[in-house]
């Protein structure tokens, strides 16, 4: 109950059903989850060890706030990590990784091709887009840098969903897709980091420059919720 209980709240942050600022209220979260109050409180607990909740004395628990600085240390900090988990990978990855790297990106690619469109499951898109960061980088040979490379997309993650509706606006993200898995699988290293580099700071200018809730943002004191979630 635990586990489920954290997966389904964690999950709810980072598709941004709960705004940063917002109240999480132990008894509301219990009723909603079918719960414990025990699986709560380990839930909120884990949440926050890992930045996506904040817990304060004498008022509770809260969806951490966003900021810009945050954002902009959280790429620097992904890109080292990322880049060192991509470069261990190539180094280490044998042809059956190969063979799931260029599987994921192939499913990314037809799934690009709809995102945008009335009635696509951008959903869909977003689970295979995080496989496709997790396969580059699971030939890793440092557990600890995989640990901190997948904490560190979902704080991503989180970033992404409040901008909107997969907004990348002119962006040809899926021609970036596709020049990466060419690096990986010609096993060029420094090719690979710098497109890789280059991919996440297109994301994080296009973030910096939406009208996300900021903590520095008014709306950002009357967190509301996303139709829908």
């Amino acid at each position: 109950m635990t586990s489920r209980t954290y997966d389904r709240l964690r999950y709810a942050i980072i598709t941004a059903r709960y705004r940063p600022g917002e109240k999480l209220r132990i008894d509301a979260l219990k009723q909603e989850f079918d719960a414990s109050l025990g699986a709560v409180r380990e839930a909120l607990a884990r949440l926050t060890s890992e930045g996506l909740v904040t817990a304060e004395p004498q008022r509770g628990f809260s969806v951490s706030l966003i900021s810009r600085q945050d954002l902009t240390d959280l790429t620097e900090a992904r890109i080292v990590i990322e880049t060192t988990c991509v470069g261990s990978s190539i180094a280490n990855g044998d042809l059956a990784w190969e063979g799931r790297v260029l599987s994921v990106s192939h499913q990314l690619s037809r799934l690009s091709l709809s995102v945008g469109k009335v009635g696509a499951d951008t959903e869909t898109w977003h689970r295979y887009h995080e496989r496709y960061h997790d396969e580059i980088t699971a030939a890793c040979s440092n557990s600890w840098w995989l640990r901190l490379r997948k904490q560190l997309f979902v704080q991503s993650e989180r970033y992404r969903r409040l901008s909107g509706p997969f907004a990348e606006y002119d962006r040809d993200i899926d021609a970036e897709h596709r020049a990466i898995t060419e690096a990986v699988l010609a096993r060029d290293a420094t090719r690979a980091a710098a497109l890789l580099t280059d991919h996440l700071r297109a994301t994080t200018d296009i973030l910096l420059a939406s009208k996300m809730p900021f903590s520095s943002d008014p709306s950002v004191a009357q967190p509301a919720r996303i139709a829908g979630g």
